[in-house]
């Protein structure tokens, strides 16, 4: 897994926002894409809430993915965004930044 050089970021808990992956360093042409939101605040025990914290569907334009909205996130909670995908060449990758809820 490698990490975004982005990561971590801040976000607040009123916002909703679809971040951007630029792939061009790992693998070019992206598909399959696949988002998981990991709430890692307890890091013995990190938790998938992707289904509570994410709408819409992620979308690619040449070597950028754009993940869904992610949202309704909990002030002081960090979360794992892990961004899965297969390149033109058929392998699969997965990049990760970290988000920190901030009031």
């Amino acid at each position: 897994m490698r990490e975004c050089l982005e990561s971590p970021r801040e976000q607040s808990p009123d916002e909703a926002i679809a971040y951007s992956v630029t792939t061009t360093p790992w693998g070019s042409s992206p598909t399959s894409v696949v988002l998981v939101v990991w709430d890692i605040t307890d890091g013995n025990n990190p938790v998938d809430v992707s289904s509570s914290v994410t709408t819409g569907a992620n979308s690619v334009s040449g070597d950028v993915i754009t993940t869904k909205r992610i949202g309704s996130l909990t002030v002081g909670h960090s979360y794992r965004v892990d961004v899965k995908f297969t390149d033109s060449n058929s392998n699969t990758f997965e990049a990760f930044f970290v988000l920190q809820c901030r009031d």
